[in-house]
This record gives C-alpha cells, structure tokens and sequence, in this order.
C-alpha cells in the first residue's frame, strides 16, 4: 500500500481517488441489457483505467471558458478581485500560441522509487461536447521537487471551448514507478504459442463464460461479461495466494 500525502493552497480543490460519476460523466444508470445504450461504465477496463489515479476539482466560483482566436488563446472568466495573497492573479495564463497554465499549488509526496504524471481527466473521453478541458502528460520528481506550481492544458482550435466549471474534475494525476525500467522484446516462439493457445481458449469458453451477461446495445453493438468474470477470478485467486 503505497501513501500519498498532500499539501495545497486552495482547499476547494478536493483531491480524492477519482470516481465514476453515474449518473454523470460515466452514463446514465443504464442496466447491461438488450437495447439499452452502451456507457463508459460498461466497459471494465476504462473503469479500472479512469480510477486508477486522484482527481482534482476546480476550486473556483465562476466558469472559465478557453478557446482560440485569431491564432491566440483566450480565456474569458471572472476571477474577481486580487485576494492580495502573493499568488499570481488570475491563475490561468496563456503559453504559447496553443497552450495556458494554471497555478496549480499542489504539493504530492510519493515514496522515493515513485513519481507522479498529470493526466486528462477520463471524463474528457466521454464527453459528447468536446468541452472538457486537456491537461497535458508530465512526469514529476516529487521526491526533491516539493510543489506542482502550475500545469499545462492545450487550448482547443478556434471556434471550439474548453470549459472549467465550479465544482467539476477537470484533470487526473497517477502515481507511478519513477523510471520506466522495462525492454521491450518479441515473444519467442513458444511464449507466442502459450498466449496464442490462450486466447483461442478463451474465445472457444466465451460463450459459457459470457452467455448470463450477453447483450446488444442500442447501436447494436454486442456485449458480454467474459472480461469481467475473468478479472473476477484473477482477483479472487491473487487475493487467496496473499492470504
């Protein structure tokens, strides 16, 4: 079990483990059933994927709208007056021709093998107005680098807006291992084989695996569980080899 402690400026900006919200960004509370539209919180591994990190809430009272014009970045939003309290005013600025920072004054420590990443937060892939503002991937030393003054977003082209909005997630941090210690390598023969002779079986089990949980949805797109069962028994197996 890993500790993340933090330390930040504008309490509003309520870290937390991130959570599908459904009803919400995720979908509507649609049962997997026939006819019934297919949601974000349908499919098992973008819930694993969208909760694996924290995610944090814009702290402000006003929307903050972003777009482009005139091949520069805009930001339209009322911050009031300065709160006089040494921290730049208003916090979001424009960098560059396409991007715009916010100060964002969040203190993580990780252990020190860790790092953090900042991230989009998953409901910018569900959102079906294209509003959702576009955190840009960085990778933090936290260890001896002890605030996150500010992040990057990419502005959206001209005549579309990203939109910050009190009260709504607008980016994801994940924690991770600090160097990527892995090579990449192609199977030999007889591991290509083993997964190969894996997947057939499980595609030639996926009836019995999945015919309780099989459906088609609205877009007459077919579903079923077998995904699910399966993680369902690699959990329940790993949980009995840690007992």
């Amino acid at each position: 079990m890993q500790t993340v402690k933090y330390r930040l400026f504008e309490p509003r900006l309520m870290p937390r483990r991130t959570k599908m919200e459904v009803p919400g960004w995720a979908g509507a509370p649609e049962p997997r059933r026939d006819g019934a539209h297919e949601h974000a919180w349908h499919c098992m591994p973008f819930i694993e994927g969208a909760q694996y990190g924290i995610e944090l809430f814009y702290p402000y009272d006003n929307d903050l709208r972003v777009t482009k014009r005139d091949g520069h970045v805009v930001l339209e939003g009322d911050f009031g007056p300065d709160p006089e309290t040494g921290i730049q005013w208003p916090p979001f600025r424009s960098f560059g021709e396409n991007y715009y920072t916010y100060q964002l004054l969040l203190d993580l420590q990780v252990a020190e093998d860790m790092a953090i990443r900042t991230e989009p937060h998953p409901r910018f892939y569900t959102s079906a107005e294209d509003d959702v503002p576009l955190a840009v991937p960085a990778l933090l030393r936290t260890s001896w680098w002890p605030m996150i003054s500010f992040v990057v977003f990419k502005a959206p082209p001209e005549g579309r807006w990203h939109v910050f909005r009190p009260g709504e997630p607008f980016m994801q941090i994940l924690f991770l291992p600090l160097e990527p210690q892995f090579e990449l390598v192609a199977m030999d023969e007889a591991e290509a084989a083993e997964r190969e002779m894996r997947g057939r079986r499980i595609h030639a089990s996926r009836d019995t695996l999945g015919r309780d949980s099989r459906w088609t949805s609205s877009t007459d797109t077919v579903f079923d569980g077998t995904y699910r069962n399966i993680l369902r028994a690699a959990r329940a197996k790993a949980k009995e080899g840690g007992g």
